[in-house]
């Protein structure tokens, strides 16, 4: 019973379906279903701290069935982008639904393109690891996978990450650190790989290189089939992807800092460096990504035993709501003081 509340992200991909078959409000349903329903229904449905028992955990982690729920959404993720595309530049369409379409494929390439390949790119099996890199090139973010992996678990909460917001720093402000700053730093860390492992740039073994390469490809691609106003609408659903994934990333760590220990260093990452949502939609629609400081405390643990932890601060609502919050800087500022405040963040 535990694996079938995780179809509620599906219901997007029905959304999407709709989207690009249908006209009027119907282009909009998987974004009226994320920004407005599921935000309106966790003002009222109470959050969920219960953990599995360690009998459970050790069921659900051996159960294949989690991993099937994010292979089927990898291939139907493809598929969507495919009707996406096909969709998209009909001549006989609003302006309006044109727009719901191309937020649509955004919404999709951000909860599943890049969320979903967050998940998967976390795996050691190398078979996940490639459809994470595949998910990620549907918001043209393949960078992603080094920077995160490599960067973000090792300096999150700190000056030295991008993908962490500082206090008081709008999520517009944040955009133009984090997205620049992500890309440069996958490049230095691609660079250090490439030192350790004693290979030249153009090398098969340069990853950043190899994601470009396979980037332009599906641009080409995409050009060669569906045309140049296709692929600036395509273009513009990548954006809108990157830009939910680095909103999420906004509020997952706004305002924590590691301190600094007797050494000068930063200590491990624990539970209170992370903001955290046990709003149980949300929790769901993202695969759990809301119980953040656990994911950072032991990364390679999957989706389905994600921990709550007492000690790690929580959000006043799920990230969904959250995420319209922080379109409006005096609110969420006003509201994240006051969490902040509740759990000795600030003074």
């Amino acid at each position: 019973m535990r694996i079938i509340k995780y179809i509620l992200p599906f219901i997007l991909f029905a959304g999407a379906w709709l989207s690009y078959h249908s006209v009027g409000m119907a282009c909009w349903a998987s974004i009226l279903f994320s920004f407005l329903f599921i935000p309106f229904a966790e003002l009222f449905l109470p959050a969920n701290e219960q953990n599995l028992s360690d009998e459970d955990e050790i069921a659900a982690k051996n159960n294949p069935i989690y991993d099937l729920v994010l292979y089927v959404a990898f291939a139907l993720h493809l598929v969507c982008l495919f009707y996406f595309l096909n969709a998209v530049a009909e001549a006989d369409i609003s302006t309006l639904d044109r727009i719901g379409r191309i937020v649509t494929a955004g919404l999709l390439a951000g909860i599943f393109g890049i969320n979903l390949a967050h998940e998967l790119g976390h795996r050691s099996n190398k078979v996940e690891q490639g459809m994470s890199k595949i998910l990620l090139s549907t918001s043209l973010y393949m960078h992603f996978f080094i920077e995160h992996n490599r960067g973000h678990h090792t300096h999150v909460s700190t000056p030295d990450d991008p993908s962490t917001a500082k206090y008081r720093q709008s999520v517009f402000a944040f955009f133009f650190q984090t997205i620049p700053g992500t890309y440069m730093s996958a490049w230095r860390i691609n660079a250090k790989i490439l030192k350790n492992q004693q290979v030249g740039f153009w090398s098969i073994h340069n990853e950043m290189l190899f994601f470009h390469l396979f980037q332009a490809g599906l641009l080409l691609g995409i050009y060669g089939i569906w045309g140049l106003t296709t692929l600036g609408y395509f273009l513009i659903s990548a954006m809108i992807g990157i830009l939910l994934l680095e909103a999420v990333n906004y509020i997952e760590h706004y305002g924590l800092i590691r301190p600094l220990n007797a050494n000068n260093r930063y200590g491990r990452v624990q539970p209170e460096h992370s903001w955290n949502s046990n709003h149980q939609l949300g929790r769901v629609l993202l695969f759990e990504l809301s119980r953040h400081s656990d994911h950072h405390y032991l990364a390679s643990r999957k989706y389905q035993i994600l921990r709550h932890h007492d000690g790690a601060p929580q959000m006043p609502t799920g990230y969904p709501g959250m995420l319209i919050l922080a379109l409006i800087p005096p609110v969420y500022f006003a509201i994240m003081d006051r969490q902040m405040r509740k759990y000795g963040v600030l003074e």
